[in-house]
Parts: C-alpha cells; sequence; structure tokens
C-alpha cells in the first residue's frame, strides 16, 4: 500500500480532523497486504492511529484507517450507542464494535449504514441514510441534518487533502504529515 494511496484517501484523517477513512486498496497477494498493514501500523501506532483490513474480495482489500481516541469518543455519543446497540454492537469497547463490523460486512447482505459512524459522520445523517429521509446535501456522505456546517466540514476536508496531496508530492513523506493525537 503506497504512500500516494494513503495521502489520497486518508489525509483528514491523518491531520486529525475526520476520526477514519476506508477505501479499498489493490494487494497482489494476502501476504504482501497483511505485511504492508503492518509496516503502515508501525508508523500509524506512534501517532495514536490505526490500519485494519475490514474485508477483501481477490486481491482488493477494504482498508480501515482510524483515529483510536476519536472513535472511542464518537462511539460513546448517545444517538451512535442507541444506533449500534439497536444492531447487536457491544458499546462498551470500541474494538468489540470493529469486530461486529467486521463481521458484519463479511456475513450479511449489503453495506452496513452505521459504518458512518466509524468514520465521524454524525450520527443525524447516519439515522436520515437508514430511514431513507430526504438528503438536504451530497458529498463525502448524505447529509439529513445541518447541511451549512457539514458543507464547511466537506470544504475542510477537501483542502486538507489538496494540501497533504501539494506536501507528498513536493517530497515530504506521509509519515511526516501524520498529527499525533
Amino acid at each position: 500500500m503506497s504512500e500516494e494511496i494513503i495521502i489520497q484517501n486518508c489525509s483528514p484523517t491523518l491531520a486529525g480532523i475526520k476520526t477514519g477513512s476506508l477505501f479499498a486498496a489493490d494487494f497482489a497477494n494476502k501476504r504482501n497486504g497483511i505485511e504492508s498493514l503492518r509496516s503502515w501500523n508501525a508508523i500509524l501506532r506512534q501517532k495514536g492511529l490505526r490500519a485494519l483490513p475490514l474485508g477483501a474480495a481477490k486481491e482488493r482489500t477494504l482498508v480501515y484507517v482510524y483515529r483510536i481516541s476519536q472513535l472511542r469518543s464518537d462511539l460513546q455519543a448517545p444517538d451512535a450507542r442507541r444506533i449500534l446497540s439497536e444492531r447487536g454492537y457491544d458499546c462498551a469497547c470500541p474494538e468489540r464494535c470493529i469486530v461486529h463490523l467486521v463481521n458484519r460486512l463479511k456475513n450479511e447482505p449489503g453495506f452496513p449504514h452505521e459504518i458512518g459512524l466509524f468514520l465521524g459522520y454524525p450520527p443525524g445523517d447516519v439515522i436520515g441514510f437508514i430511514n431513507k429521509e430526504k438528503c438536504r446535501l451530497s458529498g463525502m456522505w448524505k447529509v439529513y441534518g445541518n447541511e451549512e456546517a457539514t458543507a464547511k466540514t466537506f470544504a475542510r476536508y477537501k483542502k486538507c487533502t489538496r494540501i497533504y496531496k501539494k506536501l507528498f508530492a513536493g517530497g515530504r513523506p506521509a509519515e511526516r504529515l501524520i498529527v499525533s493525537g
């Protein structure tokens, strides 16, 4: 998994302004994928982040990069806890929540809509999506609540990614772009 892929897909998470990022990575084989994730985790752990495979199909692996402390905080919000509890998650432990999410991805048809909570989406937007409400704005996710504030968040994420890509293209390694947290 190249630095460029990490920068392209995870800049706001690396910068500490977003809880998590999710992307598909191409690995020539399972062993290469495991080694790549181990290598990245050696770097990420020092800064309070982790990278996990959430599932795989052929040579593509769904990779989740997240900030441990932010995820813990996000999943403790009352609305997030309610959404997750209704779907069988053990909200006492973020790691158990991730294991449950992996099992849902693996064993259930479709994509579990609550995954947005693991990426830092507002619980109100996750609920709106689950309930198939009328979307007010569409960007990195579908917005059902505060569209003005979320539009600003989308702009921050885009600006962050643009800056990170520019710094990386200028020779700054991804490791030096990760904010501790």
